[in-house]
């Protein structure tokens, strides 16, 4: 929005300090403490603040409703995850640091710049004396990065009590937005040999390294140019001198169709079988429906691209990979504006980085979307 004003300075002070406090999914007690911290950010904003607490061993969520006459009607929901890929001490070798226009460090952009202008969008309508028109409600979740397994039910429940979704994942390159996003299907994968003596009798054994190896190409092959398929993490044996007896691993599908989708599931359950005495094992795990953009969807993207264009940004929206939770409220026909965060590059990598001019941008624009959705 023209009339809001947001410091650089500022939102970089507040990016720092959540990039800092690393967050990997799988470790609870880092994920808790960037629930903490961003649950007391809110709490100066007044909302209502709750932690809602994690299942499946990860960790907890927090939800927060901003003061409102129509509090209870449905409002917008902005939807976020502060959970990354990269594991304590990853700022050892990705330290915060500005080099000209970027800014770096794990989880900068995947998706805590998001996050950040999100919040800071909420504290300067408040600082300007504005309000919403709808009611705004703020969901972080803990688990997003592994496919949401422990927290889809509440992010669907949730979603189902608003009219929108604003989820600000990163932006595309090139100043876009998210309007839909491919399916995705994850594959618990476990083959099961018998052990024998490695240097003694190795004949005797079955190898299940060796048939997962054997798998993972066959899992390769059924990539296409409409359904990706791969194999990122493999796991077997516990000693040198033994035939190994089971090997894990794990697969991930992608798909811009759901049908497409579907074909391949079936090719990947296809794969559980027994060959030469080793037990080979495709389980499906956390799915995301494909989300395909429908007229409320369409409305929304339309509103951020006349309020882009006022600030003489010509933004452009796409379907895209890289599933978010964005996925199950579109896929529930709520009208879910997605990829509204900051740009940058290199998510998931060590050369993870967010463009600074993109931050007080991307503020703004989603301050105007807060102001002019119900108006």
């Amino acid at each position: 929005m023209r009339d809001l004003s947001f410091s650089t300075d500022a939102l970089l002070a507040t990016l720092r300090e959540w990039v800092e406090c690393e967050s990997p999914t799988y470790d609870r007690s880092a994920v808790n403490r960037m629930m903490a911290l961003a649950a007391r950010d809110l709490a100066l904003l007044g909302a209502q603040v709750e932690t809602i607490p994690g299942r499946m061993g990860l960790g907890d969520c927090v939800r927060a409703r901003l003061p409102h006459p129509r509090r209870d009607e449905p409002g917008i929901l902005i939807l976020g995850h502060l959970d990354t890929v990269h594991p304590v001490g990853t700022l050892a070798q990705l330290p915060w640091r500005i080099e000209g226009n970027r800014a770096y460090g794990p989880g900068i952009l995947d998706m805590k710049g998001g996050n950040v202008i999100a919040v800071a969008a909420i504290r300067a309508l408040i600082e300007a004396g504005q309000r919403t028109p709808l009611p705004v409600t703020v969901l972080f979740t803990s688990d997003e990065e592994i496919g949401s397994p422990a927290t889809r039910d509440l992010i669907e429940a949730e979603a189902s009590r608003h009219a929108f979704v604003l989820v600000p994942e990163p932006g595309q390159p090139g100043d876009g937005v998210v309007t839909g996003r491919y399916a995705i299907a994850r594959f618990d994968l476990e083959a099961v040999g018998r052990p024998s003596h490695a240097g003694t009798s190795p004949g005797e054994g079955r190898s299940a390294i060796r048939a997962m190896a054997r798998k993972v190409l066959a899992i390769d092959a059924l990539s296409d140019a409409d359904c990706t398929v791969s194999t990122g993490i493999v796991s077997g044996g516990q000693w040198v001198n033994c035939v190994p007896t089971v090997c894990k691993g794990q697969a991930l599908s992608m798909a811009k169709r759901q049908a497409d989708l579907d074909r391949v599931v079936d090719q990947m359950l296809a794969l559980s079988r027994e060959e030469e005495g080793v037990r080979f094992t495709v389980r499906r795990g956390v799915t995301r429906p494909v989300w395909e953009p429908d007229a409320g969807t369409l409305a929304l993207y339309a509103m951020a691209r006349d309020l882009a264009a006022e600030t003489g940004v010509d933004l452009f929206h796409c379907s895209a990979g890289g599933g978010s939770d964005g996925n199950f409220t579109g896929a529930r026909g709520i009208p879910t504006l997605d990829g509204l965060g900051v740009l940058g590059a290199g998510f998931h990598t060590l050369d993870e980085h967010v463009l600074i001019d993109s931050l007080p941008r991307r503020a703004s624009l989603f301050a105007g979307l807060l102001m002019r959705l119900g108006a």
